[in-house]
């Protein structure tokens, strides 16, 4: 899939057709019922209602941040405190955070390789920045639809100085591994000798599937990012986390790459805000990601479609893919006209083409989702396929 920046917005074939984007937005933003209200689908006015009551997460008497200290250093230590890493720094970008800690990894192992997976987001959304603009030489693990092996790892024909594991992994359906196949693929880099670096821009609501907290997941790896928007809602921005001195270097990196801003207290404000209040109910929104995903299965199998797929059948987070047999701007136009008529937003997201007469979107579900039933789920995807041609 295409992204659209770094957000949970993705830009589609179909996006591109004159008014299909803005005509799912505006259904989106009228609707009485979603699955998920993002901050792109909100006004600035909305956007910045996130900031009251953030004197509850911070001192707001205290002076303004000044190129990284202040509020930025107390996100730093939370976000430290939670992973039980001895340091952070917050950045911009994710795309800049892992950039920054492969190439100090480098530095330390003497080998710029990155092993990864080929649909991991630095392959396939960040314009081969790795190599482009960080002199690292990524290198495919796998291109199959879940996490990597052990075997796949140890196996691998190159030698590479780190391991890079996106968890969950985006493009494959938000998929993890379980904790007994993760901690095998790190210790077969540490077998290697390489070091591992956790892609956790996902990595808050990881633990419901893991069975394991955030500090114990964190601790497998030599370094970890985590991302502040993607589930927590905040303006933007990442986290870099692991031992001090690496995360020292970091910050000399982060200058380097434009990365050391003036001022940055709206978004380290929103993303303190967003460790206090959604961290908390992530669990919550991937128990019923759980009820909503077999509400659609059994929608699917009651409107009689030849083939229908939720993947993973069982979510892992929040996230998952539906994939249908369909043209991708077929689908694309019932659910915007489902939406527009009903008020309900089934598939709110883009659909992209998975193979012919196969099209993929993907359902996310947070506050807003906890409010629909799985007979509401049911009754919306009768209105989907109503739209559908026969």
């Amino acid at each position: 899939m295409t992204d659209m920046a770094e957000g949970d917005e993705r830009a589609t074939d179909q996006d591109r057709a004159p008014g299909l984007r803005e005509r799912r937005l505006a259904a989106h933003r009228g609707a009485r019922r979603v699955f998920a209200r993002f901050g792109f689908h909100r006004t600035l006015r909305e956007r910045l209602a996130v900031l009251e009551g953030a004197g509850d997460v911070h001192d707001l008497d205290e002076l303004s941040d000044v190129y990284g200290d202040g509020v930025v250093e107390a996100l730093e230590r939370k976000v430290a405190g939670l992973l039980g890493t001895e340091a952070a720094a917050f950045f911009p970008t994710g795309t800049m955070a892992q950039q920054v800690a492969l190439r100090c990894w480098a530095g330390r192992t003497g080998n710029p390789t990155v092993a990864l997976h080929a649909l991991s987001h630095p392959e396939v959304h960040e314009r081969n920045a790795f190599s482009e603009v960080g002199g690292l030489r990524p290198v495919r693990v796998t291109d199959e639809r879940r996490p990597p092996t052990a075997a796949e790892v140890r196996d691998f024909e190159e030698p590479f100085g780190a391991l890079m594991l996106e968890l969950p992994l985006r493009d494959a359906g938000f998929v993890l591994p379980t904790w007994e196949e993760l901690t095998e693929v790190v210790a077969a880099a540490r077998e290697r000798e390489a070091v591992v670096h956790f892609d956790g821009a996902r990595l808050w609501e990881s633990t419901v599937h893991l069975g394991r907290s955030l500090e114990e997941i964190a601790g497998l790896a030599d370094s970890v990012y985590v991302s502040f928007y993607k589930s927590l809602e905040a303006f933007g921005g990442a986290a870099l986390a692991g031992p001090r001195e690496l995360v020292e270097e970091a910050k000399a990196w982060r200058h380097r790459y434009g990365g050391q801003v003036f001022q940055q207290f709206p978004t380290a404000l929103s993303a303190l805000v967003g460790l206090e209040r959604e961290l908390p109910r992530l669990p919550e929104y991937v128990a019923h990601a759980r009820v909503v995903a077999a509400a659609l299965r059994e929608g699917f199998a009651a409107a009689g479609l030849p083939w229908a797929r939720v993947h993973p059948e069982v979510p892992h987070t929040h996230d998952f893919q539906v994939w249908l047999p369909y043209d991708a701007d077929v689908l694309a136009e019932a659910a915007v006209r489902a939406a527009e008529e009903t008020g309900c937003v089934l598939f709110g997201s883009g659909w992209e083409r998975g193979g012919p007469g196969l099209a993929v979107t993907e359902v996310h579900v947070r506050a807003a989702g906890l409010e629909w039933t799985a007979e509401d789920v049911k009754n919306a995807m009768a209105e989907f396929v109503a739209r559908l041609p026969e």
